[in-house]
């Protein structure tokens, strides 16, 4: 789900043409599709990491309520802290994308800020 950002200094060198050609494409249209794109691809992995943490959370949950209920079962103890480590890794993953999503932000909006300003761009 992170090709777009892996591969976002090559989309602009391909989107965004050079002085000698800037006559034959138009930038700010191709600008503007490559952010919706971004915004795209930001708004679905963010569902999917939430629904991941939704998920692990409540399994964690219900491993809790089943480790109350036997507190001497070494398995329970087990399984509870690997869904506890998921649940830490999962979290971490939210960070991880407001670093990608930064990274690739700017170098978008040093390629196209010529071209096409996002109503919505911070940075």
């Amino acid at each position: 789900m992170r090709t777009i950002d892996d591969k976002i200094i090559y989309a602009l060198n391909t989107t965004i043409p050079t002085d000698s050609f800037c006559s034959q494409v138009n930038a700010s249209a191709e600008c503007k599709r490559l952010y919706e794109q971004l915004v795209d691809s930001y708004s679905q992995r963010e569902n999917v990491i939430k629904k991941c943490i939704s998920h692990v959370s409540e399994h964690v949950l219900q491993i809790k309520d089943k480790r109350a209920q036997d507190v001497d079962n070494p398995q329970l103890l087990k399984a509870l802290r690997k869904e506890q480590t998921n649940l830490r890794l999962m979290q971490a993953e939210v960070n991880i994308e407001e670093v990608i999503k930064d990274r690739t932000l700017k170098i978008y909006y040093e390629k196209c800020r010529s071209s096409y300003k996002p109503p919505n761009l911070q940075l």
